[in-house]
């Protein structure tokens, strides 16, 4: 089995917490204000607004609540790709949640193949490629996940480099949902997969790192800060 560094989904989920509440911890803190001008102060004003922070939870709550489990569903996805990556040769270390600049990429895996930045996806629904673009049930997504890994592949080298180490990323976009219909495809220079796929693409022969140059590697992306 791989060594792996580092726990799979903890980002998102802090990430997902802090994005999808705020609006309601301002909401709380406004209604807390209110009831102190309610008491201390102007009744009629502190009432104004506690009405006015209770309107903004309630607008707020189901949506903030829609965006947790946005990033929480996308967490169970970086746990599901990151047991099998586990499953690797034991030549192979992964790393999740990977910090790289102010980019936190899900997995960077490390072996004799090379140095893979990988971004996972759980999507529902049919995933295709036509143009060169990534489309989920035939349409685009907001963000585009292709710019996104390719992104990440590029922190990754540039922070591997500042540790010492100058040599090729590559990008990996997976898919947790198996839904990628091609299942295996080169866009854009990255490689787009279905998690089912993932540890017979990496188990391959080629041998990009000698056993010193990725016990070196190894070293210093656990020294990193």
């Amino acid at each position: 089995m791989a060594t792996v560094h580092g726990k799979a989904g903890e980002w998102a989920r802090v990430k997902g917490t802090v994005v999808g509440l705020w609006p309601l911890f301002l909401g709380v803190f406004a209604a807390g204000f209110a009831l102190a001008a309610f008491i201390f102060a102007r009744a009629a004003v502190g009432a104004a607004l506690l009405f006015a922070a209770l309107v903004w939870v309630g607008a707020n709550v189901s949506r903030g609540l829609r965006r947790v489990e946005s990033f929480y569903k996308g967490a169970r996805g970086e746990e599901r790709v990151a047991g099998i990556l586990r499953n690797l040769p034991a030549s192979y270390h992964v790393f999740n949640d990977f910090v790289a600049g102010r980019v936190h990429v899900d997995h960077v895996v490390v072996g004799p193949a090379g140095v893979f930045a990988v971004e996972t996806k759980d999507w529902r629904g049919a995933v295709t490629v036509e143009e060169g673009h990534i489309l989920l049930n035939g349409q685009l997504p907001d963000r585009a996940p292709l710019a996104q890994v390719l992104k990440e592949a590029k922190e990754v080298k540039h922070a591997l480099a500042g540790a010492g180490w100058d040599g090729d990323v590559t990008p990996v976009l997976a898919f947790a949902s198996d839904t990628f219909k091609a299942h295996l495809a080169e866009v854009q220079g990255a490689v787009v997969i279905n998690s089912s796929e993932l540890n017979a693409s990496f188990a391959a022969a080629r041998v990009v790192l000698t056993p010193a140059e990725l016990a070196r590697l190894v070293s210093l992306m656990e020294n990193m800060p």
